[in-house]
């Protein structure tokens, strides 16, 4: 760290954290692992894409493709953390729904053995909505994009 980086260290949020963050459960966790967290700012989370993912005996058989909307349903997970993340522990649990879906692009298919790296970046909030920015690489190359909102609630 250099003497004008103000930012924390990364903070790492594994499965069963996530999983006491929000309600997500198998099969549609989407994300492994939070790898970096700026609350109220942004988050970076992983997804390991196995051959043994549900989806991938009907999406499609003999050329198995992660669906691009749960490329989306992850980014909205990730952002779901730094919702969490940001507001605190009254926070845990809730549901974060998604209640819009702007300028999404798929650019390339996920296959069986990516490791996907999710980056959300919140843009805007007003009271319990929030609008967030979000991109899906498999290494440097640009999967998926999208810029989305999601409205947190009580259960």
């Amino acid at each position: 760290m250099n003497a004008n980086d103000t930012s924390s260290p990364a903070k790492t949020i594994d499965a069963q954290r996530i999983m006491a963050m929000i309600p997500h459960r198998y099969p549609f966790l989407m994300i492994d692992r939070v790898i970096a967290t700026t609350p109220g700012e942004q988050a970076t989370a992983i997804k390991n894409v196995t051959i043994n993912e549900p989806f991938f005996q009907g999406h499609f058989p003999g050329h198995p493709v992660m669906p691009g909307v749960l490329l989306i349903e992850a980014m909205a997970q990730t952002a779901a953390v730094l919702v969490v993340e940001t507001l605190g522990a009254a926070a845990e649990g809730k549901l974060v729904y998604l209640i819009s879906i702007d300028s999404a692009r798929f650019r390339k298919p996920v296959t069986p053995g990516d490791t996907v790296t999710i980056t959300v970046k919140k843009m805007q909030q007003r009271a319990n909505v929030w609008k967030f920015s979000g991109e899906a690489r498999v290494q440097d190359d640009l999967t998926t994009e999208a810029v989305f909102a999601a409205m947190i609630m009580d259960r």
